[in-house]
């Protein structure tokens, strides 16, 4: 078995009709044996762990719920547990009768794909009656009076409410504007008589700038320094000249 490379490649089948050499057999996961491709199957070579872990379910035909058959119990016995314990003959028609479209003259079964529900009537319909005139809708239903009254007396209130609420705020709004104008009218007139005033104490001071020269005899000021020499020369030269001629004629 084998090659001189590989010796352990491939194994035997296990059926003893068979014993086929296989170089990529077949692992049994119930009894562990190995087999060939014919026989891997639980039923080729009858595997005698087979059903351990199959899943049988019998349909009741007195309630028509599924029955799961155990593998390590008769069957006789598991259905006698069923009918003593979970069957109920009344969930038979729920389970077997099939809805269809209410539409008068419609027989078709009503399914997952083809089901559609009307947003008016929430009623399920076929497909080809989904529209409303195809199925006579009434249409969406109409509220009760009691709570058309229940709306309406709430409407009102919340509306008295919002008049009240209201009311306080424009007063409160119109207060909020005035502050806002006197306070800008008293900045502004401020404004103006701090601006005057400075004006006028710039016009001030430039006019006694202006005169930056004084005469040292009689204290009067000049602009510049040629007015005061023409001023001394003027005045107080022609007044010493005549004050020293009288005094030569005495």
């Amino acid at each position: 078995m084998g090659t001189p490379e590989f010796p352990d490649l491939g194994k035997h089948c296990s059926v003893d009709i068979c014993k086929q050499i296989d170089f990529l057999p077949f692992t049994c996961d119930r009894c562990l044996q190995v087999f060939c491709l014919d026989h891997r199957s639980y039923m080729k070579h009858s595997c005698p762990k087979g059903d351990r872990e199959d899943v049988t379910v019998v349909i009741c035909p007195l309630c028509a719920k599924g029955v799961r058959l155990n593998p390590n119990e008769d069957p006789n016995i598991t259905w006698e547990k069923h009918v003593n314990t979970d069957c109920d003959p009344s969930n038979y028609e729920k389970a077997t009768k099939k809805k269809k479209c209410p539409v008068p003259r419609c027989k078709e079964q009503l399914t997952f794909s083809n089901t559609i529900k009307c947003r008016d009537c929430n009623i399920d319909h076929c497909l080809k009656h989904r529209f409303g005139p195809d199925h006579t809708c009434p249409g969406p239903r109409k509220p009760e009076p009691s709570f058309l009254s229940f709306m309406s007396g709430s409407s009102s209130s919340s509306k008295k409410k919002e008049a009240k609420t209201t009311k306080p705020n424009k007063a409160s709004s119109s207060s909020r504007w005035s502050n806002l104008l006197s306070s800008a009218e008293a900045g502004i007139s401020k404004l103006g008589n701090d601006i005057s005033h400075k004006l006028q104490f710039s016009s001030s001071s430039s006019g006694n700038d202006g005169m930056v020269e004084v005469c040292p005899q009689c204290g009067a000021k000049f602009s510049s320094v040629a007015v005061l020499v023409e001023h001394v020369e003027k005045t107080h030269e022609r007044n010493k000249k005549q004050n020293h001629g009288k005094s030569h004629k005495y």
